[in-house]
């Protein structure tokens, strides 16, 4: 990656570090003006038939999880905990909240990976096919097809995608089982070797579909720009074959502003499995958060959204990083 690399990465690791502590204070106050830990005690004390009993252990409970101190006592108290991996216990499972984040998330990012590789893929694909065929039937077909599923709200396309790729074929075969599954993540008696991306491949698609449909108009649009760069042409003019003018130097160079928008768009992806892997029941930090909504189960609320801050900016630093790889000139930035 050349010289100055190493204070460059640093400089982002440690701004990074900065925002992710700002963040959690946001977090914190947030969560603690808008939750109350204690709810379903005070729910309980106020049914009993000993109001001063129930007095006495919501205070009680109040003291032993330290809400009865300052806000900046309780953030510092947190952190502190936090930090070393003791994040409370759930309300509905009454499991560690850091063993349940640590199960679902390892099944969020086996979504994610395998949405975001696919999403990059088909949007430098279909990008580099549309600006390399400017104007043509390709061009338009594509530019179609990518409005067409931006168009489309998540949770709709993935009703559709289990009507018309699950129960449609399965009637239509007479099929003892469907080609794909729609539930889960494994099958509860399993299924071979292919159990696992035949249900995979809903959830995957419906994240994908939006991301390929919106990041490919912008490799597009980036690479019609480089296309129309003065050094093009004099590339042209020295005898270079269009193929290597459009991969190693169009490509190249539009990738840069594509890597950055890419890495912010997946931020995405956290509030998009909150939809897709409770329509499909993955087991993922989005059902995770829709059932301790649900059941109001606000120890899990606070450490969700540090992971989720924390998802979004270790992608943001991989894009300073990655951009600087591509471009030098960033790295002094």
């Amino acid at each position: 990656m050349g010289g100055g690399v190493i204070p460059f990465v640093l400089r982002r690791v440690g701004w990074s570090i900065v925002v992710l502590l700002v963040a959690s204070v946001v977090l914190f106050v947030f969560v603690r003006a808008t939750t109350d830990p204690l709810a379903q005690l005070r729910g309980s004390a106020v049914e009993g038939s000993d109001p001063a009993r129930g007095r006495a252990l919501i205070d009680a409970e109040q003291h032993r999880l330290g809400l009865d101190r300052p806000l900046a006592s309780q953030y510092e108290h947190w952190l502190r905990r936090f930090v070393r991996g003791d994040w409370g216990e759930s309300i509905l499972s009454h499991r560690s909240v850091a063993a349940e984040i640590r199960q679902r998330l390892w099944n969020t990012m086996q979504l994610a990976v395998w949405a975001i590789g696919l999403s990059i893929a088909g949007a430098v694909s279909v990008g580099f096919a549309s600006a390399a065929r400017r104007g043509s039937l390709v061009d338009h077909g594509l530019a179609g097809l990518a409005f067409l599923f931006l168009s489309m709200p998540p949770f709709w396309f993935a009703l559709m995608a289990i009507e018309w790729l699950v129960y449609v074929p399965k009637n239509a075969f007479h099929l003892s089982q469907p080609l794909l599954f729609s539930v889960g993540a494994h099958s509860a008696t399993g299924a071979g070797l292919l159990d696992y991306p035949r249900h995979l491949a809903l959830p995957v698609l419906t994240l994908s579909l939006p991301l390929v449909s919106s990041w490919s108009r912008y490799v597009r649009a980036a690479m019609l720009d480089e296309l129309s760069a003065p050094y093009v042409r004099l590339a042209r003019a020295k005898g270079l074959s269009r193929r290597t003018v459009l991969v190693r130097h169009a490509l190249r160079n539009a990738l840069i502003p594509f890597t950055t928008i890419s890495a912010l768009s997946i931020g995405y992806l956290f509030g998009g499995v909150i939809v897709v892997e409770t329509i499909f029941a993955w087991p993922g930090m989005g059902q995770l958060l829709y059932n301790a909504l649900l059941g109001g189960d606000t120890n899990v609320l606070l450490p969700w959204l540090v992971v989720a801050a924390t998802f979004v900016l270790v992608f943001n630093l991989a894009a300073d990083i990655l951009c600087g790889a591509l471009d030098p000139r960033i790295r002094v930035a």
